[in-house]
């Protein structure tokens, strides 16, 4: 099948229009539902879900007995996950054993006054998320790949990491229900090559030779997934006579959602789903 036609089914109405007659933008959850709930948690993708995201956003990293666990950072930051001073913070030097030992919502983030604690949740692995939140609805999740090329020891070969992905996904039969992101092109390169029915998002936060290129760079990816001031209505334009999408992040405010409606783009990364959703319905988009 081709990646179109699993990319369609992650929103039936991206080809149809609301009752204002424009097309629906897609709300993806930022780590779930950072506003309110500490980040990359299942209460927080739990919240997400129930707010009436389309999709989840999560990151993911390989732990040394290669389980691949949920974290934003490959080096565990102790402001979001306390755990035993003696252990390393290298998500690749611990097994999940020991990351189970962390408690990654014991404290409440301070850049977001609404969030609050959830003291003894634990990182998750990927396939506790798949098995546990898959079966809530019709979303979907947005994995996103991490890695650092200034320390390539923190993730597995390229190859490697992608097929450890691929695995969790078919397992749970999720095929159809996934999109795969990184900023390491590299990565999405070798999942084109992999998998190519599987659909890519490219992440970036300077804009480089323009959407298009980017969109090359990564692969022919058919996503492309800016940093939200990068995005003009010209810009969105250029990328839909391509085919392309456009889902930037991560847009908080209202007034930065409504710039980006305006231009017309495909879906907004937010921290705060049940916010944008709310202010979507109010302006009957949703």
């Amino acid at each position: 099948m081709r990646w179109i036609l699993l990319f369609l089914v992650i929103a039936i109405s991206l080809g149809a229009q609301n009752t204002s007659g424009k097309r629906r933008i897609l709300v993806e959850g930022h780590r779930g539902a950072r506003w309110v709930l500490p980040e990359n948690t299942i209460p927080a993708f739990r919240q997400g879900i129930e707010a009436g995201a389309d999709l989840v956003e999560l990151d993911i990293g390989v732990t040394k007995d290669n389980v691949l666990v949920v974290s934003h950072d490959l080096e565990i930051k102790p402001s979001i996950c306390k755990g035993p001073a003696e252990l390393p913070r290298a998500i690749r030097q611990l097994t999940v054993a020991q990351i189970k030992q962390f408690d990654c919502g014991w404290a409440a983030n301070p850049e977001f006054p609404e969030q609050r604690a959830i003291p003894g949740t634990r990182m998750p692995t990927l396939a506790e998320v798949f098995r546990e939140l898959g079966p809530m609805g019709d979303f979907h999740f947005n994995v996103e790949l991490k890695s650092n090329p200034a320390k390539p020891e923190l993730t597995p070969p390229p190859d490697e990491y992608v097929r450890m992905v691929l695995d969790e996904i078919r397992r749970f039969k999720l095929e159809t229900r996934v999109v795969v992101q990184s900023f390491d092109f590299g990565l999405m390169r070798a999942l084109g090559r992999i998998a190519p029915e599987i659909p890519r998002a490219a992440l970036f936060g300077a804009e480089g030779d323009g959407f298009l290129a980017i969109a090359k760079q990564a692969g022919d990816v058919r996503v492309v997934a800016p940093q939200f001031r990068l995005v003009t209505a010209e810009k969105v334009r250029e990328a839909h006579a391509a085919g392309l999408m456009v889902v930037p992040w991560t847009v908080n405010h209202p007034e930065d959602w409504q710039r980006l409606i305006d231009a017309d783009v495909d879906g907004i990364i937010t921290d705060n789903p049940e916010g944008l959703v709310r202010y979507l319905k109010e302006r009957n988009l949703r």
